[in-house]
């Protein structure tokens, strides 16, 4: 079996080097190939110049491709996949395309693996581990009530006075900026229109406490199926959100006011120039530490006390070794790809894996890549 892995961006290279240290056939594809030899070319010895029809017509039967090229690529790639008898792996959120795909993945005995990364993916794997223990902890109580937050963001080590500096694709995060969001606050349905219409304050309980701005990001509901909640649940607050430094906000408030007035393909136009030039202003220098921080908690409470409480919390930092961003991002999608491998995941579209054997297996080698990663309590 060959894996196939498509991109080298700022979040593929430790996945590559495990997948490869760890004696797998890896050919890795990039659409320029002296940027791929660049990244992972001393341990690479089969770098390829991406196209979909270069790569469809190398799938065999029962290799596995991943996409780590932009989202709009990824349904494209798991069709040739299912064409050729192979699977399929990426670290992106399941588009409804891509789960239109999941009967033809079971007929085909192959699988689509999705949201194996940081966020989506490291989050998921957290918040399964929560409520697999609520579930079977004595605080267990059909008229408990709950509340769910998972946040997690890239952030300077060293703050700068933009707040913020990019480790992945600039226009991905001002495209984002665009996006609504919708999550429960206090029993009832809360739809943002932009993301600093949504900011609020969050202490993360780290060994030292820590405030940040938080802020919810896209359709938090189709989540508590996700997480096995029970539809008899009563749910208080349900927020996935985004991490960002005390005082992005501010920051950031001439570039949220020019968003506004963006719209079509001259807004589109602009929203790339912004990037380019943010890009030129707020990157980080090479060795430079970026920093990632991720909290899930989930609490129920009984007549108004709480009856269980537990956070993961996980901090994360750059090293000689590379970015916290890219090892954390493109780990857990080798993971994906060495239990395809295994058999441990069944056919279908899948999101991170929801088996506790699998997500304690792979949460046990998540902590080997942060600095900091505990559940706590209270």
């Amino acid at each position: 079996m060959t894996i196939h892995w498509c991109g080298t961006g700022l979040s593929s290279g430790p996945g590559i080097r495990r997948l490869i240290a760890n004696g797998h056939d890896v050919v890795v594809w990039n659409r320029t190939v002296s940027h791929a030899k660049d990244a992972v070319g001393d341990v690479a010895k089969d770098i390829r110049a991406y196209t979909l029809e270069a790569l469809t017509a190398s799938l065999k039967p029962s290799d596995i491709a991943i996409s780590m090229l932009p989202a709009d690529q990824h349904v494209s790639i798991a069709k040739a996949c299912l064409d050729k008898g192979a699977n399929f792996v990426s670290s992106s959120y399941i588009a409804p395309d891509m789960r239109e795909l999941d009967a033809q993945f079971k007929a085909k005995g192959l699988a689509s693996v999705n949201e194996v990364g940081l966020d989506p993916g490291i989050d998921h794997l957290m918040a399964h581990d929560l409520v697999n223990r609520y579930r079977h902890s004595p605080a267990y109580h059909k008229d408990n009530v709950l509340s769910f937050i998972s946040y997690c963001g890239g952030v300077p080590k060293v703050p700068n006075p933009f707040r913020y500096k990019f480790s992945w694709a600039p226009l991905g995060v001002l495209k984002a900026l665009r996006s609504p969001s919708r999550s429960l606050m206090d029993f009832k349905e809360r739809k943002v229109d932009r993301p600093w219409n949504a900011i609020s304050a969050y202490t993360a309980p780290l060994p030292t406490p820590e405030s940040f701005e938080v802020y919810p990001n896209r359709d938090s509901y189709p989540f508590m199926a996700e997480y096995h909640f029970d539809p008899a649940w009563k749910v208080k607050d349900f927020v996935r959100g985004t991490i960002r430094l005390n005082g992005w906000k501010e920051a950031w408030t001439p570039v949220f006011r020019e968003i506004e007035t963006l719209s079509g393909p001259a807004g589109d136009a602009r929203l790339a120039e912004m990037a380019a030039g943010f890009v030129k202003e707020n990157s980080y220098a090479p060795g430079e530490p970026d920093r990632v921080v991720l909290c899930v908690a989930l609490k129920a409470e009984r007549d108004g006390q709480a009856v269980f409480n537990e956070t993961w919390v996980m901090d994360a930092w750059g090293d000689k070794n590379g970015t916290a961003m890219g090892r954390l991002v493109s780990t857990p999608v080798s993971f994906a790809v060495e239990s395809v491998l295994k058999g441990e995941v069944t056919p279908g579209v899948h999101g991170a894996p929801s088996e506790p054997k699998l997500y304690t297996s792979w949460l046990n080698q998540v902590k080997s890549l942060a600095q900091y990663m505990e559940r706590v309590t209270g």
